[in-house]
């Protein structure tokens, strides 16, 4: 408060003193006519209500415009004169255009204020609900892998001898899965919190090229599941976009593994691209069961969404919370709908201006 105090009154300070050298400057160069003299000092309270709170700075001012103008300006100089003709209709018309200013000037900041402040309370809200929706999501997700590697453990040790290859094969095999699945929550919560770490929401973004981007996200899918098979159609135009790649390539790995889990299909999946001069949208569809259409206005906030689905598969859980909120983070949009064969899920991500400038 103090800070705000000294620095509001120094400013007030070097505004008045510029328009008194200013008008100086001015009444040297043979122009003496008040009129002008007192248009300077009526910007120089402007300027102040502008960069001031409150009416003294603007009060005070108005005291120190009207002397100045009738000491410094109004013969005889460097004397004071009351008797001038109309020299109060001149301090009045100064103290009104400093009151007014600043009142019009201070609503305006209390009403800026008062946005940033709900603003900041939708945020927080917003974080809430994410917050609660990922509890709700681990709460089912980690329990369900986590007692099945328990129970697959037991029945090997348990009953190693009585197994047969094929039945220990088996529970290898899905204490693989489950744990394959554990660490893919894992990244993702990993992801929130890299998200939750920079202010606001925000990411640090910087010029990638889209391409690339897709190439590194369906090698990093391959290497956890080899027969997934995509068909990637793009632009032949050169695209780059402001991005965070590895939230990126997280949302692309998350939207195209449902995609083969879910769809209950052996066709390959579409990624498509298209690129406009505000955008550039990213496209992932699948040919198969769709999603339940009573599920799709809750699909991304976590909620509906059962521990396993129709299919036999764990649930979605928090992966598509997660590709909300990073797309979200890039100032993106991102929806869920259901085709003639099956489901897509389509991403839109801004251009940064310069690149639409040289778009």
């Amino acid at each position: 408060m103090k800070k705000k105090i000294l620095f509001e009154t120094v400013l007030t300070i070097l505004i008045l003193l510029a328009a008194t050298v200013f008008s100086f400057g001015f009444f040297q160069l043979g122009n003496k006519n008040i009129s002008n003299i007192t248009v300077i000092y009526t910007l120089a309270l402007i300027l102040i209500a502008l960069g001031t709170t409150g009416y003294w700075y603007g009060i005070t001012s108005s005291l120190y415009c009207v002397i100045a103008v009738n000491y410094f300006f109004s013969y005889p100089y460097f004397h004071f004169n009351f008797s001038l003709d109309g020299y109060p209709i001149t301090f009045i018309g100064m103290l009104a255009i400093s009151l007014l200013t600043s009142a019009t000037t201070t609503t305006l900041k209390k009403q800026r204020h008062a946005m940033a402040d709900r603003e900041k309370a939708l945020a927080d809200a917003e974080k809430e609900k994410l917050r609660a929706n990922l509890l709700r999501a681990v709460s089912h997700d980690l329990r369900t892998p986590l007692t099945s590697i328990i129970g697959s453990s037991s029945s090997y040790l348990e009953n190693y001898a009585e197994l047969s290859d094929e039945e220990r094969t088996e529970l290898v095999s899905n204490i693989k899965d489950d744990s394959q699945w554990l660490l893919n929550m894992v990244e993702n919560l990993l992801t929130v919190t890299r998200i939750d770490d920079n202010s606001t929401d925000k990411v640090k973004k910087s010029p990638e090229v889209v391409e690339e981007v897709i190439s590194e996200a369906i090698q990093r899918l391959k290497k956890r599941l080899p027969d997934i098979r995509i068909r990637v159609s793009m632009p032949n135009d050169f695209l780059m976009l402001s991005m965070d790649p590895t939230l990126i390539e997280q949302v692309l790995i998350n939207l195209m593994e449902n995609a083969f889990i879910h769809s209950g299909s052996q066709e390959p999946i579409d990624l498509i691209i298209c690129g406009s001069k505000d955008s550039i949208t990213f496209t992932v569809r699948d040919y198969g069961n769709g999603v339940d259409e009573e599920q799709l206005p809750y699909i991304f906030e976590g909620q509906r969404t059962a521990s396993r689905t129709n299919d036999g598969h764990k649930g979605i859980g928090i992966g598509l919370s997660i590709c909300k909120t990073i797309i979200r983070a890039h100032g993106g949009t991102i929806t869920a709908a259901n085709h003639t064969d099956g489901a897509e899920f389509t991403f839109t991500l801004p251009k940064e201006k310069e690149n639409n400038d040289n778009a």
